[in-house]
């Protein structure tokens, strides 16, 4: 005579052994960060894209954008200190603008994306106050004053950190673009040379102040060896 219960128990426990054994708990994988130079071109992909909607946008609207523009040393055109940068007066502009941009803001964003975003708002302000300051008459937009102003920052960042590779890195970046610092000077007609002028002052300031750690580190005698750290 079988025992129901017990046989039921064994019955009960068979199974849930096999579901037991069966069952593999599920772990949630370990999200790994992309890596600094992937983040990197992603931003300034990013943000490149956005120029390009954005000069869609103003042709559909008869370029009415480009009032947004710097107008020096009006109330209205100080507006354009944010905004300029962001506008451009044609898809020919653009497209001059668009390969230093994509290199240069590549190589600032390279070394960390918030250091290359802090450049970047100081060389966004430093230009866009200085146009303001200086500028002609008219709307002054583009986003020159950032290349301007990431080509002086990859310039100098190395000297004021005495980063041996930073350093390295500017003398690679002079040789291909050191032609470009020619815009810095007037006399170009229909070119805004006080926004290259200002955007390349940013650069070297954006690259004093952020260098400020490491400056304190080697202290007043500059005694502290070469840095040998990331771009």
């Amino acid at each position: 005579m079988t025992d129901v219960r017990g046989a039921a128990a064994v019955a009960a426990v068979g199974r849930l052994g096999c579901v037991t054994a069966g069952f593999e708990p599920t772990v949630n994988p370990t999200r790994v960060p992309r890596p600094q130079w992937q983040r990197a071109a992603i931003t300034v992909g990013a943000f490149v894209a956005v120029l390009y909607v954005l000069e869609a946008i103003d042709t559909v609207a008869d370029n009415r954008l480009d009032g947004w523009g710097v107008e020096p040393r009006t109330l209205d055109g100080l507006w354009g200190v944010l905004f300029a940068p962001l506008l451009h007066g044609g898809w020919g502009h653009l497209f001059a603008n668009t390969i230093p941009l994509l290199i240069l803001g590549f190589l600032v964003l390279l070394s960390g994306i918030g250091r290359g975003l802090a450049a970047t708002a100081i060389i966004w302000l430093v230009g866009g106050i200085g146009t303001w300051l200086t500028g002609g008459a008219g709307s002054h937009i583009g986003a020159s004053v950032l290349v301007f102003g990431w080509l002086t920052y990859l310039l100098v960042r190395g000297i004021f950190a005495r980063n041996v590779w930073q350093i390295l890195l500017g003398v690679v970046v002079l040789f291909v673009y050191g032609g470009m610092l020619w815009g810095v000077l007037p006399g170009q007609y229909g070119i805004s040379w006080q926004g290259h002028l200002f955007g390349a002052i940013g650069g070297v300031v954006a690259a004093w102040a952020l260098s400020s750690d490491a400056r304190r580190k080697r202290g007043p005698t500059g005694s502290t060896q070469v840095s040998r750290s990331t771009l």
